[in-house]
């Protein structure tokens, strides 16, 4: 039995057993300061602001019982650590985007964005009135984790490029920035797929130690000072169509709690989700009218490029179909955004297309 195996049984099967034989738990009294590292840069716009949010609803909610310090990234553990910090009990809960722990298991992608997968509201049909919580929950069980959506980019940008992208041939050899499975789809194009925090992409791609990268959208993106650098931006991208963050708690110290604090966590996890979503989505247009004003030329990938991508998606989910969990959380994911999508696409998209024909 492989080590994912083991965990899957040990951790699912061990948590039916000790439900059967255990009473009602102990839950702990009194004030309860929680400690939550983040993957994020202090102050990091949008995704430092959903942490900080969160945890802010957390204190308030509770009426000051539960108290969380943030610790921004680097300030207790590096910003790829978290994980580690809180399954470890070194920290008590996490801010951060699942798809950087896909190294512990490739399906905590989903709960961020795989290559060519759910739009924000996709996601949340999932998540909220399908099996996608369910599945989170299952997922982080695994590790020790309780495990909550905790914030939304939307839709993310394609990238900033030191050139102009031409065709596939041009990710040959390129030093690119892509985290989670979206990179590991850009290296079947030849791409050097580099993972940096979020702190640090400025300075490596003004340095030169990365020809391009992505980041998130035009409001974040514009705050970290891409446009210095290079006036090469893309706008649509196939990696991150909607992009969540999640708000994860050591499930000892989760379990440790009393059952309204634990709803106060899942509240706050939510509430966060649907207000992050919607400060990076009333800034977008704003600030790409800025970088546009400011000499960026805004771009879009060519169909050969797209299809490049597709087949770098396909040939990506097709490496992790033969772990059982990664196929289960696939197949559920695509069947739910399938379902979704046939009415939006009819409705909304028809809406969108006639309302901007219209209105310019």
């Amino acid at each position: 039995m492989d080590r994912r195996s083991f965990l899957r049984t040990s951790a699912l099967g061990g948590t039916a057993a000790a439900a059967s034989t255990l009473a009602a738990p102990a839950y702990a009294q009194g004030k309860r300061k929680l400690t939550m590292v983040t993957s994020w840069g202090r102050g990091l716009a949008g995704v430092f602001d959903a942490a900080e949010y969160s945890a802010n609803l957390i204190n308030v909610m509770s009426d000051g019982q539960l108290e969380v310090e943030i610790k921004a990234a680097g300030e207790l553990v590096g910003a790829f650590d978290v994980f580690d910090a809180v399954t470890s009990g070194q920290a008590d809960m996490y801010h951060a985007a699942d798809y950087y722990f896909v190294s512990q298991h490739p399906a905590f992608a989903f709960f961020t964005s795989v290559p060519m997968g759910m739009t924000a509201q996709e996601l949340h049909n999932w998540y909220y009135h399908g099996n996608g919580a369910a599945m989170h929950g299952k997922l982080g069980e695994i590790f020790g984790l309780k495990s909550f959506l905790g914030g939304n980019t939307g839709a993310q940008g394609g990238g900033w490029f030191r050139k102009e992208i031409t065709g596939p041939e041009d990710f040959n050899g390129l030093k690119f920035r892509m985290p989670g499975l979206g990179g590991k789809a850009l290296g079947y194009l030849g791409a050097s797929v580099q993972n940096i925090p979020g702190s640090e992409v400025y300075q490596a791609l003004s340095s030169g130690a990365i020809d391009g990268t992505e980041w998130i959208g035009p409001w974040a993106d514009e705050k970290a000072g891409f446009q210095e650098i290079t006036k090469f931006y893309y706008t649509g991208g196939f990696h991150e169509p909607g992009a969540g963050l999640s708000l994860a708690t050591n499930l000892d110290v989760f379990n440790d709690l009393s059952p309204a604090h634990q709803k106060i966590i899942e509240a706050a996890a939510g509430y966060t989700n649907s207000w992050s979503l919607s400060q990076f989505l009333m800034n977008n247009g704003s600030a790409l009218e800025r970088l546009k004003a400011g000499g960026v030329k805004i771009m879009e990938f060519s169909d050969d490029v797209w299809d490049a991508f597709g087949e770098g998606t396909r040939k990506m989910n097709a490496e992790f179909m033969g772990d059982e969990l990664f196929k289960e959380v696939y197949d559920d994911y695509n069947a739910s955004m399938r379902a979704s999508s046939g009415w939006t696409t009819v409705s909304e998209g028809v809406y969108r297309t006639q309302r901007d024909r219209i209105l310019g």
